[in-house]
């Protein structure tokens, strides 16, 4: 057994875990023959959030019949495992198309979470992401969004040895630079939603001070859930990671988040 800490760092809602940060640190736990270089893939990897994560608290971490559970006090907080499937990437966009749909993110007008690691907008460079997601074009189930993104030095990880000069973020980080633009893709503007689960397949891990694009899409609704994926580019075009959601809507009273927009 050993344990994991979402540290108030990478909250998403103010009192609880960033989805994708929290969703790949237990990916990366699962992923226990992933490659010791940059040069090897990760394997998909779907994690379901069953309850909110609690922030700088130590969650048991068990692995059984290819399930790897993080929980605290006996209550499963995560699950993660392998599937055995292909992912749908988002198409790309230009730098320069991501750079003015930036300019237009919605969240600079109503954000359900202003200190949210990835999309925060009351969150410093240094600090959070920073990615703000603007519209892009429509998808046949929902909007196209996109937003560039270079990821800082305090993202840094040293886990894996690298065949060359290159710093690189952080599998947790890759995960969470994938999450939050799919809520934004799925129009939180509309409805406040929280992620439920998220697949994610790992490619290579983004360069520090390396300029990306990541773009996500809307691939429907079905209820109280709204299904989106977004994908990670270098900035040489080439796919660095790609991931599939599953978004539920929830009351913002129970997360500390506030109301969709009204006139």
């Amino acid at each position: 057994m050993t344990e994991l800490i979402v540290p108030r760092r990478f909250c998403g809602p103010p009192d609880s875990g960033n989805g994708g940060w929290t969703a790949g640190t237990l990916a990366a736990l699962d992923a226990t023959d992933a490659p010791e270089d940059h040069c090897g893939s990760w394997p998909p990897i779907e994690v379901s959030l069953r309850q909110p994560p609690p922030l700088d608290t130590p969650l048991d971490i068990t692995a059984e019949a290819g399930v790897t559970t993080a929980s605290f006090g006996g209550v499963p907080i995560a699950t993660a495992h392998r599937v055995d499937r292909t992912l749908a990437e988002v198409e790309p966009v230009d730098p320069e198309t991501a750079a003015v749909a930036s300019s237009s993110y919605p969240g600079h007008t109503f954000h359900p979470f202003p200190t949210c690691f990835a999309c925060g907008t009351e969150r410093e460079e240094a600090d959070g992401l920073r990615i703000f997601p603007g519209r892009v074009g429509e998808g046949p189930d929902g909007h196209r969004v996109a937003a560039p993104w270079t990821p800082h030095p305090s993202l840094h990880e040293d886990w894996h040895t690298y065949v060359d000069e290159h710093p690189r973020a952080s599998v947790a980080a890759t995960w969470a630079a994938l999450d939050c633009i799919g809520g934004w893709a799925g129009d939180l503007t509309e409805r406040l939603m929280v992620l439920g689960r998220m697949t994610a397949r790992v490619d290579d891990l983004p360069v520090i001070g390396e300029p990306h694009v990541v773009v996500g899409e809307g691939r429907g609704r079905d209820g109280r859930k709204t299904f989106t994926a977004s994908t990670l580019y270098d900035a040489d075009g080439r796919v660095v990671a790609t991931a599939e959601h599953t978004w539920i809507a929830v009351d913002p009273a129970l997360f500390g988040g506030r109301g969709p927009a009204t006139d």
